[in-house]
């Protein structure tokens, strides 16, 4: 077995092997749909390179990883490093509308409006000692 196919999980994942895992096959379903998600980067070390990625934009990053005993893919939006929204999509192409949407300059409102499984992460005011 490869070390992507032992990394992904087959039996969950076996859409991923042949791309090389995450990145690879997200930035492949992009371009088959005609979604611009910018640039698709993966870790370059270590199990996470075949099960992480990230499309970065000016206005943040798009982190996916996978779900571990079931098929789904973990999306945090992340502005500055905190998390400004998540969901949990089933589908791949989901997760390239989800990036390429963001990346155009969707609203946080209109994201979560458009893609049930995206939840506003709620912020908390954070209190200043005085």
């Amino acid at each position: 077995m490869s070390d992507v196919s032992a990394a992904l999980g087959v039996r969950l994942y076996p859409d991923l092997v042949e791309p090389g895992g995450l990145a690879p096959a997200l930035a492949q379903t992009a371009t088959a749909h005609q979604l611009d998600v910018g640039r698709v980067t993966a870790p370059e070390q270590g199990r996470s390179r075949f099960t992480c990625a990230e499309a970065t934009s000016d206005r943040g990053v798009v982190c996916v990883s996978l779900g571990a005993q079931a098929r789904y893919f973990m999306i945090d939006l992340r502005v500055d490093g905190a998390v400004q929204a998540r969901g949990d999509a089933t589908d791949l192409l989901q997760v390239a509308q989800v990036a390429a949407a963001w990346r155009a300059g969707t609203t946080l409102a209109e994201l979560t409006a458009r893609y049930p499984f995206m939840e506003e992460t709620k912020r908390h005011p954070v209190a200043h000692a005085g």
